[in-house]
């Protein structure tokens, strides 16, 4: 008997993502868009858009909406079970093929070492950025980027540009921990977003404490975002703002500093792996397997060269601080960082306060984790996420979605 002929099934569409997925497995699970973009941490409007987009791909209609609540179709009733199995499936082989993949795990942890292995709360600041330093200096910027010196806002700064960049300059804020990182440093990760953001990057070289504590690099950053926003050559419709690590917390309070002052705000804001808990009480909500990159004594040593006797400061607090009036906000995560805590919190509290904001997190043993896009796939995934959320074309698909 001949080969048996296999009939194949008409593949599916490309453009539709896990993201997708999860987001119909959770509006048909709870029957509830609210609960659903509760549940994932998103907006239920970013939510809506994303069931719509699946049922425009798939070519008809999953869910049946009325005034009595959500039901699922036929055609949603049939795409539940399978969906659900796809999920789970593929979370099993995540965690299968990392739980035989510790050689990643080993290898980001011996990336991390030197900076662990610094004893930051007996005053050693010198090492501290020296450690950084030497571990940025691993991952070259990408070729294709030009990277110039420049000043912004009478700021000293790095300009990133891609070979194909449009758009109006991103403003990204280093991580470090407030006393540490610099924009020649972080020159592959900024390199990094501008490529698939396609647009400019400028990274500030804003003052580090304890020489310079709270507000003086958030003085420097709304310097620098400001000339932008008076920059005649910007199109001021289109800026938008990234940060990681403590970046992310000095992120967030230039945008609440900037909606303080009645200044415009930029139109979407990206965190990565944010640390905005100074107080160092969401780490024991976050137990991990790995270790930590800055311990609970740490980040109060930290938080208390930065803060400089303000913790209460409502900018220095984005977790307790009123949020609504932010713009749209994209906050990614590594589900192994004992940091993680503070982007599920941020997103909780922002979607409370009708802010447009969705949680994208990662199977990743470690903070920062977008450092190691040259070698880490989990990073390369948030970094593409990102520059489709960021990206010089993105406001303009969001109004369309919209």
């Amino acid at each position: 008997m001949g080969d048996a002929t296999v009939l194949a099934i008409q593949p599916a569409p490309d453009a539709i993502e896990l993201r997708h997925l999860r987001a119909f497995v959770a509006v048909a699970e709870e029957l509830n868009f609210s609960r659903a973009a509760a549940r994932l941490y998103v907006s239920q409007p970013a939510l809506s858009r994303q069931i719509s987009a699946l049922e425009r791909l798939v070519g008809c209609a999953l869910l049946r909406r009325s005034t009595h609540g959500v039901e699922l179709t036929l055609a949603g009733d049939a795409l539940l079970s399978r969906a659900g199995r796809l999920i789970s499936d593929l979370d099993h082989a995540v965690a299968a093929t990392r739980s035989v993949g510790g050689e990643l795990a080993e290898q980001l942890t011996r990336l991390w070492a030197t900076f662990v292995d610094v004893n930051a709360t007996d005053g050693n600041i010198r090492g501290v950025r020296a450690a950084v330093e030497e571990l940025h200096a691993k991952f070259p910027p990408p070729s294709e980027v030009q990277i110039a010196p420049t000043t912004v806002g009478g700021v000293p700064a790095l300009r990133s540009i891609p070979p194909d960049g449009t758009g109006a300059p991103m403003l990204f804020l280093h991580g470090g921990g407030h006393i540490a990182g610099s924009a020649y440093g972080y020159r592959h990760l900024a390199g990094a977003l501008a490529m698939v953001a396609r647009r400019p990057v400028l990274t500030p070289d804003f003052r580090l404490a304890p020489e310079h504590p709270f507000p003086a690099a958030l003085d420097d950053a709304t310097n620098a975002y400001l000339a932008l926003l008076d920059d005649e050559a910007v199109d001021t419709d289109d800026l938008v703002v990234a940060g990681d690590s403590s970046g992310g917390g000095l992120l967030m309070s230039l945008l609440l500093a900037l909606r303080g002052s009645g200044r415009p705000l930029p139109q979407r804001a990206l965190l990565m792996c944010p640390w905005l808990d100074l107080t160092g009480a969401g780490q024991e909500h976050q137990a991990t397997d790995a270790p930590p990159i800055v311990t609970p004594e740490q980040v109060a040593w930290l938080a208390g060269m930065y803060a400089a006797g303000r913790p209460d400061d409502p900018l220095l607090s984005p977790l307790t601080a009123d949020l609504s009036g932010l713009p749209p906000l994209l906050v990614q995560g590594g589900t192994g960082d004992n940091l993680v805590h503070d982007a599920k919190l941020l997103v909780q509290r922002a979607v409370e306060a009708g802010v447009d904001a969705s949680l994208d997190l990662y199977p990743v043993p470690t903070h920062d984790f977008h450092l190691f896009w040259t070698f880490l796939p989990e990073a390369v995934d948030a970094l593409q996420r990102a520059g489709e959320f960021l990206g010089a074309d993105a406001g303009r698909a969001r109004a369309d979605a919209g």
